[in-house]
């Protein structure tokens, strides 16, 4: 039999595009809660606090909101359960992880047979998906054309697509949706919590996801916002789905949502842990107590100045999120992104590579909202191109920072 020594996993900064640092008071209240049965009256008054305080930060009365246990991938799947087999469905891809949702559709939209022909990646001819190219952002005027054509009872696109750094168009697909008679589905994975929009005014869309790691900055197994209208609800009664675990309505009542209502305390589904109720807990009311407007607005803030940097040190910048910078490097370094990517791990500073060609560079600065943040990834990653050859003056770096953030302080 062999033990192994202590794990000890030292900290980094980590800038990529999720998860990002949580906070220091959502990692006392995890730590500090204390060994609680999982149906204590203070674990269930915690769940049906948070679902209070996520119709807040979601901006809507949906009653149908709450957290599945898990990442943003448990969340997903459980607003995906509601597509059955033969179901069709129009699905807008332009990166990484809106092409796993589109997988994820494909498989549950399969029928048994297409299932059976290929099990880890099914042809579901009820199924089309629309890949936008990478770097580009999806438009509504191409989700209006396509779901005129097609006419899908679902449609799914991701609100911001981390995989290439790009925001797409949530007016232009709800309106489309409500048009054409669609019910969207959003992944809202890396939106929520960093962008100022409240879900109740796209009443095209039906199913919303997100998870705990980015915007809500909790961590990473806690709780996966979910939340659904009373149209989708419906179309589950009337459908079922195959789940149990990560059934929308069963899912519900430990969140003390019961028949559609809402209740003084929730009802066994499923055993939560406290532990990750007091962090989401406190994750949640840290991001309030900011202000979503205000959260959002020093995004746009420090991005701008980030973006600004990396620019000046010959990068070029693609994308168009206010919490990730995704870049090509300057064109001597072209090809060495996984090497820098690398080099950077190894230091502590935990900047990501794109996941799917071409490759680029992605620096993120969840939970990062301060001059000295930004000044400090700024440095290492000038530090990091240099070792690699860059020659950037370190000096003019920083006296260029301190420039953007005082004309951007001057313009405000």
């Amino acid at each position: 039999m062999s033990i192994f020594s202590k794990l000890e996993i030292p900290n980094t900064l980590a800038a990529g595009p999720g998860p990002g640092n949580t906070d220091q008071r959502v990692m006392d209240s995890f730590v500090n809660c204390g060994l609680a049965d999982h149906m204590h009256p203070d674990v269930l008054r915690g769940m049906v606090e948070c679902k209070h305080m996520l119709r807040d930060l979601f901006g809507t009365k949906n009653v149908h909101t709450f957290g599945i246990a898990g990442t943003g991938f448990s969340g997903l799947d459980c607003m995906f359960s509601a597509v059955l087999p033969g179901d069709t469905v129009v699905i807008f891809t332009n990166g990484t992880f809106s092409g796993i949702d589109a997988l994820t559709l494909r498989m549950k939209a399969a029928t048994r047979e297409e299932l059976a022909a290929n099990a880890l990646s099914p042809d579901a001819k009820s199924v089309t998906v629309i890949e936008v190219p990478h770097g580009a952002s999806i438009s509504g005027e191409l989700i209006d054309t396509v779901l005129a054509e097609h006419k899908p009872k679902w449609a799914f696109m991701a609100h911001w697509e981390t995989g290439s750094g790009r925001i797409n168009d949530l007016r232009g697909f709800s309106d489309a949706c409500k048009k054409h008679g669609a019910m969207g589905l959003v992944d809202a994975v890396s939106s929520l919590g960093v962008a100022d929009f409240a879900i109740d005014d796209y009443d095209g869309v039906v199913g919303w996801a997100s998870c705990p790691q980015k915007g809500v900055l909790c961590l990473a197994l806690t709780y996966a916002p979910v939340s659904f209208t009373d149209q989708y609800i419906e179309a589950l009664k009337s459908n079922g789905c195959y789940t149990y675990v990560n059934h929308p309505i069963l899912a519900a009542r430990h969140w003390g949502i019961i028949d559609g209502a809402d209740v003084e305390k929730g009802g066994y589904h499923q055993t939560h842990s406290g532990y990750a109720v007091a962090a989401f807990h406190e994750a949640l009311r840290i991001t309030l107590q900011h202000g979503l407007a205000q959260r959002a607005k020093d995004y746009e803030f420090h991005e701008q100045v980030l973006r600004q940097a990396v620019i000046a040190m010959g990068c070029d910048v693609t994308s168009n999120m206010t919490s990730l910078v995704v870049l090509n490097l300057p064109e001597k370094m072209a090809g060495r992104e996984m090497e820098l990517v690398q080099s950077c791990r190894a230091k502590g500073f935990g900047i990501w590579p794109t996941l799917s060609a071409p490759v680029q560079v992605r620096i993120g600065i969840l939970n990062q909202l301060s001059n000295a943040a930004i000044t400090d990834i700024v440095n290492r990653f000038a530090d990091a191109m240099n070792e690699m050859g860059a020659e950037l003056d370190l000096t003019v770096i920083n006296d260029q920072l301190d420039a953007h953030y005082a004309n951007i302080l001057a313009a405000e």
